[in-house]
């Protein structure tokens, strides 16, 4: 992979993708490439929408990677997770496939994301999920979001 990849959207007026299928996540050279080291992502305002009711869904994600040769280009990052504003899928489906399609794609040593959904029918639902172990040596601190307590 050349060291001089122009990543597609940076810089560039770049409309909300209208689904996660449309979206295109742009991979760029990993400028630390052998080195063992973690990227954590939040996104703290993250929606889509129940696939019964249709009414939006809210939750904190987090997403931490252990990169290979590639990193994901943080504005496609944003544009991708954008993009399930108008998506329907239950948490579960939703958490996980972001995180598989990643892993997917970028091929990192390792991967893994928190979904903490806020309250829907008064249940909060956590997903988690991840790639496998964690390398030997990585420093991978808790994700600093806490369970949903309510008001106190």
């Amino acid at each position: 992979m050349s060291d001089t990849v122009t990543p597609k959207f940076l810089g560039e007026n770049s409309p909300l993708p209208s689904s996660p299928e449309e979206a295109e996540l742009d991979y760029v050279p990993n400028p630390r490439a052998g080195q063992l080291f973690m990227v954590r992502f939040a996104a703290p305002e993250f929606t889509s929408l129940c696939p019964v009711t249709g009414q939006p869904d809210f939750a904190h994600l987090v997403i931490d990677y252990a990169p290979g040769e590639t990193i994901v280009e943080s504005k496609s990052l944003k544009l991708f997770l954008g993009s399930f504003r108008n998506h329907c899928g239950f948490h579960e489906d939703v958490t996980v496939g972001i995180g598989q399609r990643l892993f997917e794609e970028m091929n990192p040593k390792w991967l893994r994301i928190g979904g903490y959904w806020y309250p829907r029918g008064g249940i909060p639902i956590d997903v988690f999920w991840q790639s496998g172990a964690a390398p030997e040596g990585l420093w991978v601190p808790d994700q600093g979001v806490s369970s949903y307590r309510g008001r106190g």
